[in-house]
């Protein structure tokens, strides 16, 4: 009988399994990013929800680099609170709001030359759905999904026309976590714990970021990346902090010249 650790870290490796097994989407959906990247413009990353975690793996912490615009809006991702005024209740109503990745996206002016990253565990939520169709609609034709795509199969659509995420999206890549994200049974406990889905989300993330870095530095333009001081020096650190940032701003700046 294997304990819960191991029980779990099995399920993690068998997740990883599933992220290896996509690697050329993975490497396709780089290439695609890259492109982006190397234009001068960005690739816009949103996830409501627990999906933020793979928004903010991304851009910006520590072995990253600018070309991305995370969107992380406050009322769908805010959770600490729990209950109460800004609680979850209300985060979760506001998911399946109509119409607010439209008003979210009208803040930005985009270009046919950007790229985005749509992450929605169950792929079903109006607002993930949405924003990946209003980006197709403003031009940005290169959308990647990211779902559990178990999950997502599972879950009922809460479009009136049974649009999902995947329907919108030219790659769609899967996290390989079960339907229900949770995965460990324990006994006298109702319902499964532990899920799995920021693993294989954060581990398409960082796959994706180091394929994406390879195809910069293939071009010439190698990413400034924000690199700890026990890497590449105090001072050295420094600079590159500040240079990537600058960068981040530059290229953000170009999102509100309307």
């Amino acid at each position: 009988m294997n304990s819960p650790t191991e029980t779990y870290l099995q399920n993690c490796e068998s997740v990883l399994k599933t992220v290896r097994s996509q690697a050329a989407e993975i490497e396709r959906a780089a290439g695609i990013f890259a492109e982006s990247i190397l234009a001068g413009r960005m690739v816009h990353l949103f996830g409501s929800g627990h999906s933020r975690i793979m928004v903010e793996e991304m851009w910006p912490r520590y072995g990253s680099f600018p070309g991305f615009n995370p969107i992380v809006e406050l009322s769908l991702t805010f959770h600490n609170n729990v209950v109460g005024a800004n609680g979850q209740r209300q985060a979760m109503f506001i998911e399946n709001v109509p119409g607010l990745a439209a008003r979210i996206l009208r803040n930005f002016d985009l270009s046919e030359q950007d790229s985005a990253l749509v992450i929605s565990s169950s792929g079903t939520n109006i607002v993930p759905v949405e924003m990946a169709e209003e980006f197709q609609n403003r031009g940005v034709k290169n959308v990647v999904a990211l779902v559990s795509r178990a999950h997502s199969e599972a879950s009922s659509a809460k479009r009136d026309d049974g649009k999902r995420l995947t329907d919108f999206a030219e790659i769609v890549l899967d996290t390989g976590a079960p339907v229900g994200d949770a995965s460990v049974e324990i006994d006298g406990v109702e319902g499964k714990v532990s899920p799995l889905s920021t693993v294989g989300g954060t581990a398409i993330i960082n796959a994706l970021k180091a394929e994406i870095a390879k195809r910069l530095a293939d071009a010439g333009k190698p990413p400034t990346v924000l690199s700890a001081a026990n890497q590449v020096g105090a001072k050295r650190a420094a600079e590159m902090f500040e240079a990537a940032y600058d960068e981040h701003a530059r290229r953000l700046a170009k999102l509100f010249d309307f």
